[in-house]
């Protein structure tokens, strides 16, 4: 197992020196008599009977125990050694992922508790720990396999893959991993680009700033190695603004700017000086982008822009929801870029920040699509709320980020067209988020029954060419489809002129490989795929009002069989002729 420790910075977009990863071999157990509380497994004294790979989810082959029956209540347990490096220093400890609530203690005290499970939390365990010997960290999750009001994405709340649905996550599956800070310590940065006026807006968030009345922050920023500006201001408080002009801009390239095309990048090292004493220093990036829409149009750094999305899972073979390494997260981006698409939608999961990462590096749009529930209710309300607010706060300074999408196909809002408690839901979801992020446009319902939104996606099946080609050929034809037969729009929320999208369409099953699976039409061999390919991007691209589209998809997963590449990543016909096809070839 030891080629899948992922044993790179599970934050590569906040890097400090001082870190380890808590991944491998840890003790496990499923707890289904629900015996750990009463017998306080929390305490640490217990060992555990089985073996697991951190972090992958039980029910995965990596994980080498891949049992997919239900277990809603696991245990984990291991010894935590701090580094000699980490003394004199806060010890904080981090959790990328765990599906679905998580409480976690170091020797017996409680450091943590988190619901909701495709987002990171952390803990201070400083205090926790032993002055001499050894230290034990223990986890429970508690996850709600047949809940259907549970944010959830493609996890199925049946016992065996189905339909669109797949192998459910329970428990760790992204990187725990520990890092030393001072007392008085950068606790996150948020950074917003503008173009137009040539700057970086940096807002700082300073942990223990109470303590110290001479603090400043010291900020480089080069680009390929050249300095490009500095700065030094005093931090007054807990949180604090600047805007940095970033002067020698046009001596970039491209203006410097970041596009899937020209994916410029801007390195940044934030030190906090507390007096003349370096107190804390954190590595990251930012891309100079702006995503609008003018006139009606969709545009990258203020010009129209053909989004041609894959729809993209997030599913391995062997990891399930975790990719088995980061060689293979490159891969998929690779690939992707390989096959003439310049972005991504990743299908009902919070993406590994690794992902975002290499698309940031490589260049590749993304659009951020939140895990939903299937059924509606008000705890439903309170759990997906919560999530999401935090999904967006992990992920606003990532460039290739350039649409957040909270709802897709009324999935947890059922019946949007008729109950008001659900079109209030999903118009809070789309104020909320612009609230808090006024860059990127918001899809309030990806596909149909929107309510007010900024891009007016449609899906859409459809595998004849003619139709395509009559349905999207005006503005009026298009927003009055009904191709799953459901209406676009909720009765009150007409189309108001936005960017017409058709954000998943194709779906072509094509038998390349051992999987057995289905898809939305058929193709009887390569040269039959080729031609059904065409016959459903050619019409988008040709007409006259779609300004972009999502292909499903990237790969095939489970019992689906409609990917562009087999699970295991083989194209099922060459990558060059699929991005022939992408450029109207």
């Amino acid at each position: 197992m030891t080629d899948h420790l992922r044993a790179e910075h599970p934050r590569p977009q906040f890097v400090r020196e001082q870190w380890v990863h808590l991944n491998g071999e840890w003790e496990f157990d499923f707890d289904d008599e629900q015996a750990g509380d009463r017998e306080r497994w929390y305490a640490g004294s217990r060992e555990l009977t089985k073996r697991i790979q951190v972090p992958f989810a039980f029910q995965s082959k990596l994980s080498g125990i891949a049992d997919p029956a239900f277990h809603d209540t696991v245990w984990y347990r291991r010894k935590l050694a701090v580094p000699d490096s980490f003394a004199g220093r806060r010890v904080i400890l981090h959790f990328g992922a765990v599906d679905y609530e998580a409480s976690a203690w170091v020797n017996g005290t409680l450091v943590a508790r988190h619901e909701g499970g495709h987002t990171p939390f952390h803990a201070d365990i400083t205090d926790a720990l032993a002055e001499h010997g050894d230290n034990v960290l223990v986890v429970k999750a508690v996850d709600y396999s047949r809940d259907v009001t549970l944010p959830r994405g493609k996890q199925y709340w049946l016992a065996d893959s189905a339909s669109i649905f797949y192998t459910r996550t329970t428990g760790i599956w992204q990187t725990v991993w520990m890092e030393a800070v001072s007392p008085v310590h950068l606790e996150k940065v948020r950074m917003t680009p503008d173009i137009d006026r040539k700057s970086i807006e940096i807002r700082s968030f300073i942990q223990g700033a109470e303590r110290s009345g001479n603090l400043r922050m010291k900020v480089e920023i080069t680009f390929e190695g050249k300095p490009v500006a500095e700065d030094v201001y005093r931090v007054t408080g807990a949180q604090t603004t600047r805007s940095i002009r970033i002067e020698d801009f046009n001596d970039h390239g491209l203006g410097g700017w970041w596009t899937p095309e020209h994916p410029n990048l801007y390195d940044v090292t934030f030190t906090l000086l507390d007096g003349e004493t370096e107190a804390d220093s954190v590595k990251s990036y930012f891309g100079m982008r702006k995503v609008s829409i003018e006139d009606g149009k969709l545009c990258i750094n203020n010009r129209p822009y053909t989004m041609k999305l894959v729809l993209d899972q997030g599913y391995f073979p062997d990891g399930n929801l975790t990719p088995p390494s980061d060689e293979a997260i490159r891969q998929d981006v690779e690939l992707t870029k390989a096959m003439g698409f310049n972005g991504a939608r990743k299908h009902q999961k919070l993406e590994d920040p690794r992902y975002l990462y290499w698309c940031d590096r490589l260049g590749l749009l993304v659009w951020s699509e939140a895990a939903n529930a299937y059924e509606y209710s008000e705890e439903y309300v309170h759990r997906f709320t919560r999530e999401w607010l935090e999904s967006v706060e992990r992920d606003y300074n990532h460039p290739s980020i350039v649409a957040w999408v909270p709802l897709n196909e009324s999935w947890g809002v059922p019946n949007i067209q008729i109950d008001k408690r659900q079109q209030q839901h999903a118009l809070a979801m789309y104020h909320l988020t612009k609230s808090i992020d006024e860059m990127r446009p918001v899809v309030s319902n990806d596909g149909w029954e929107m309510v007010t939104t900024d891009l007016f996606n449609i899906h859409d099946y459809e595998w004849r060419r003619e139709v395509l080609e009559e349905r999207y050929g005006t503005v009026g034809k298009a927003v009055s489809a009904m191709p799953a037969n459901r209406r676009l729009a909720v009765e009150g929320f007409p189309y108001a002129g936005q960017p017409i999208l058709v954000t998943e369409f194709g779906g072509i099953a094509f038998k390349k490989s051992d999987w057995e699976g289905w898809g939305y039409s058929g193709a009887e061999n390569e040269e039959d795929f080729e031609r059904r390919l065409r016959s459903v991007i050619q019409p988008l691209l040709e007409s006259p009002v779609v300004q972009g589209y999502c292909y499903t998809q990237l790969t095939d997963v489970e019992q689906e069989i409609n990917g562009l590449l087999t699970y295991d990543r083989k194209p099922k016909i060459p990558l060059e002729i699929i991005k022939r096809i992408n450029e109207g070839l």
